[in-house]
């Protein structure tokens, strides 16, 4: 088969920056191709059009054309005739889109398309407890409702998004999926007491929770250290153009002393950190199913994560992680303390959260399931 991934991110240096869609679909596109099926990835948004193949896979840059109120519309007139293209060379047997602002709501491609959920506006919006545009909400059901086929990576994203949009079709679920054979522990050294958080500094990711969690747990542990990795953003919700700046007026005096903020680290570094951590944690309130987490489950780490919604469907409580809401401060440190205190139990955790990632999440698992599920489309 041949398949193409239409997506506005993706993690290549000639991309720009990335979150866990493009990961997502890197993955992916690795199992597939390994599997011998044909992969392109489509990528608009671009600073200029190009094309170049790179481990066996497609790529094409696509440059939104701007022209004030139209943009949009002549971008996705231009990625339509770019699919149709590649049809009728027969370079292309399917699309996958993500449901984010449903962008194929104005495309109408010769050939199949498929959505999968990671998460659209109005899902997010919703955990939020926030408005969504109503024009972001229209655009995504007309893209959920156009879709031959519907992909969810986890079930409450699936449930959620039926009940937000009133869909009556039903989403195959297919998670998400790491490269096992990279995510893997190399060194069973650790940084002692060291906590890691990595993934944008955004409100919806629990960041305003953080310092509130560590200083219950530096209270108690003055050795505790606090590691953080990723772009900081702007908060919707007070207009504050620094997350960051909202969490260091959060943290106790003596804690601020404790907490490294590393920023952005390119995606190939990320593993060193998460190796050297003694625990990663979690504590978001807004995902489908987050890439991070099974990437230091892969790497054998003990995590302390949200427990919300789609939590479950990742890690089990007390059996490869600990699960715990991220408003419930002191439980959420409690954990992450016991933890800390627990070579042995962050031991246990660990082997049976790499059994958990290479059964339910590893690339090989999760491209079968997908290349039947292409194939049952096409079909």
């Amino acid at each position: 088969m041949k398949i193409a991934f239409l997506t506005s991110e993706f993690p290549h240096p000639k991309m720009g920056s990335s979150g866990g869609i493009g990961t997502s679909i890197l993955n992916l596109s690795k199992g597939l191709t390994a599997l011998g099926h044909q992969v392109s990835v489509l990528v608009y948004g671009q600073k200029e059009d190009a094309f170049f193949i790179e481990d066996s896979v497609s790529y094409y840059r696509i440059k939104n054309i701007k022209i004030k109120g139209l943009s949009r519309i002549l971008t996705q007139k231009k990625i339509q005739r770019l699919i149709n293209k590649l049809e009728k060379e027969n370079k292309i047997d399917l699309v996958e889109a993500p449901d984010w602002t449903g962008i194929t709501s104005g495309i109408k491609p010769k050939c199949p398309v498929v959505i999968r959920l990671n998460g659209s506006d109005t899902y997010f919006c919703h955990l939020d407890n926030r408005p969504v545009k109503p024009l972001n909400q229209l655009r995504e059901k007309k893209a959920l409702q156009n879709a031959d086929a519907l992909l969810s990576v986890s079930k409450y994203t699936a449930n959620l998004t039926k009940e937000l949009f009133q869909l009556q079709r039903d989403f195959t679920i297919i998670p998400n999926s790491i490269d096992t054979t990279e995510f893997h522990l190399d060194s069973t050294q650790s940084n002692e007491n060291t906590i890691l958080y990595f993934g944008t500094l955004i409100r919806k990711k629990g960041l305003l929770e953080l310092p509130l969690i560590f200083n219950e747990i530096y209270q108690k542990n003055k050795n505790a250290k606090l590691i953080l990795i990723g772009r900081d953003a702007s908060d919707i919700v007070s207009g504050n153009t620094s997350v960051w700046a909202m969490m260091r007026s959060l943290f106790d005096k003596d804690a601020l002393q404790n907490v490294d903020y590393l920023g952005s680290v390119p995606y190939q570094e990320i593993r060193n950190h998460i190796s050297l951590a003694t625990v990663c944690v979690f504590p978001t309130f807004a995902e489908a199913l987050p890439v991070s987490w099974i990437e230091a489950m892969a790497m054998q780490k003990a995590i302390v994560a949200s427990d919300i919604g789609w939590a479950k469907e990742v890690i089990e409580d007390g059996v490869d992680g600990f699960l715990a809401h991220p408003q419930n401060h002191h439980l959420f440190a409690d954990r992450i303390l016991e933890l800390l205190d627990n070579p042995e139990l962050r031991s246990q955790f660990g082997a049976a959260a790499r059994k958990t990632v290479i059964e339910k999440f590893s690339i090989e698992v999760v491209a079968k399931q997908s290349a039947n599920f292409y194939q049952k489309v096409i079909g």
